[in-house]
């Protein structure tokens, strides 16, 4: 069985810093095109976050986390992280991991497989 097992989260003052982990199972990350990190805030559509190309290692940000957020994966922990810094009240959300059905589909797929979600607040 497929499954994304997300941790880390919280509450953290602006300024701070988070780190998530989403652990799989049931499959391996390994050599997967695209792993997607999303985040949807209340009242607000899910958006993308970050994309990991697990088979040649580059990375994409959305404009707004870039130089602050790094997504990375390690392979022998079947593992993706994405760690969080300098965080504004604005990227309180809940986050999401997912990865395609397909392990070469794109970034731009649609995502078949999702983590349970973790909650990160920001306070001002």
């Amino acid at each position: 069985e497929v499954q994304l097992v997300q941790s880390g989260g919280g509450l953290v003052q602006a300024g701070g810093s988070l780190r998530l982990t989403c652990a799989a199972s049931g499959f391996t990350f390994d050599g997967y095109y695209a792993i997607g990190w999303f985040r949807q805030a209340p009242g607000k559509e899910r958006e993308a976050v970050s994309c990991i190309n697990n088979s040649d290692g580059s990375t994409s940000y959305t404009e707004s986390v870039k130089g602050r957020f790094t997504a990375s994966s390690d392979n022998a922990k079947n593992t993706v992280y994405l760690q969080m810094n300098s965080l504004k009240p604005e990227d309180t959300a809940v986050y999401y991991c997912a990865v395609p059905l397909s392990p070469w589909a794109p970034c731009s797929a649609r995502y078949d497989y999702w983590g349970q979600g973790t909650q990160v607040t920001v306070s001002s």
